[in-house]
């Protein structure tokens, strides 16, 4: 039986010559990059342009099959990028941006999805496994931490309005106004109980 494509490689495959350009030529590559992705040049274009700028550098130019190979990977790679992008966008505004914990629940959740399937497809390495596991960890130390600094801020915020509250009080008092004037006051624009007996 002939085995599939995906049977048969392994490790990251043969380099493309784009990946086998100097570092010198990491711009050019860049640009190429933002070009295919706006998609607002022909490819043969880009390739042209791409190509005039690594002469400029000295570089030897990249064959047409080669940038196409290379393009239609980077091509692919923006589709699910973008594509995960937009289902987070959606679970972000569904949740809402009020509760954060839920946001990073739902980072949890979908990161365990992933990594469930990736193990049931049999394509997880030990050592991927395990920094999955570790970001699954710092994902669930994220919620916890994120818990307790609301928390904390919302304790810190109640302090200050009490504190700015009584100290309101105290002005109030000396200015002359009554007692339940001043409850009135604290009930009607800060929404607090009276300290005052």
């Amino acid at each position: 039986m002939a085995e599939s494509a995906q049977d048969r490689r392994e490790g990251r495959g043969r380099l493309s010559m784009l990946d086998t350009l100097p570092d010198a030529a990491e711009p050019d590559i860049v640009w190429a990059l933002e070009a295919l992705r706006e998609r607002g040049m022909p490819q043969n274009a880009i390739l042209d342009e791409f190509n005039s700028r690594l002469a400029d550098r000295g570089i030897a130019k990249v064959s047409k099959s080669s940038f196409s190979r290379w393009s239609v990977r980077k091509a692919i790679q923006f589709r699910k990028l973008d594509e995960v992008r937009a289902i987070t966008n959606d679970i972000v505004a569904s949740l809402g941006t009020a509760d954060a914990d839920e946001v990073t629940v739902a980072v949890a959740e979908l990161l365990k999805a992933q990594i469930y399937e990736q193990v049931e497809k049999g394509e997880l390495t030990p050592k991927a496994i395990k920094e999955l596991a570790v970001s699954l960890k710092e994902v669930v130390n994220a919620q916890r931490s994120s818990t307790e600094h609301r928390r904390k801020l919302e304790e810190r915020q109640n302090a200050m309005v009490e504190r700015v509250t009584d100290r309101s009080e105290e002005v109030l008092r000396e200015a002359g106004l009554g007692t339940d004037r001043i409850a009135e006051l604290r009930r009607e624009f800060l929404g607090v109980r009276s300290n005052a007996s």
